[in-house]
């Protein structure tokens, strides 16, 4: 993850991700969102059920722990995945952590 950390008046200091984004009409950014993609069938993960579905073909298991947070766990690792419940705030963060615990399997590209 790369980026720019932006120190704000208010003494908050926040990373971001594309600092070269210019601002369109309305107040939308230009950025490119991020995409989560299941590389063995170039599918892009547009969903919670979706991702399930992936990784639990890889040995994955839902960790029923935390209510606020979807979890999963690798019985033969000490990965643990956790992500917001609310599919609408999954960000790039969540996406690489994915993907550096599932090397080869997924990738994160820019929508376009």
């Amino acid at each position: 993850m790369s980026g720019v950390w932006v120190f704000k008046n208010n003494g908050v200091v926040q990373l971001v991700e594309n600092p070269g984004a210019e601002s369109l009409e309305g107040g939308r950014s230009s950025a490119l969102r991020k995409v989560l993609v299941h590389t063995p069938t170039n599918e892009v993960i547009t969903s919670y059920s979706d991702l399930e579905r992936k990784l639990s073909s890889l040995g994955w298991e839902r960790y029923y722990d935390d209510p606020d947070l979807l979890q999963f766990h690798k019985r033969s690792t000490v990965h643990l995945i956790s992500l917001p419940r609310d599919f609408s705030k999954f960000k790039s963060m969540h996406m690489y952590d994915i993907v550096v615990k599932n090397r080869n399997m997924f990738e994160v590209r820019d929508m376009q």
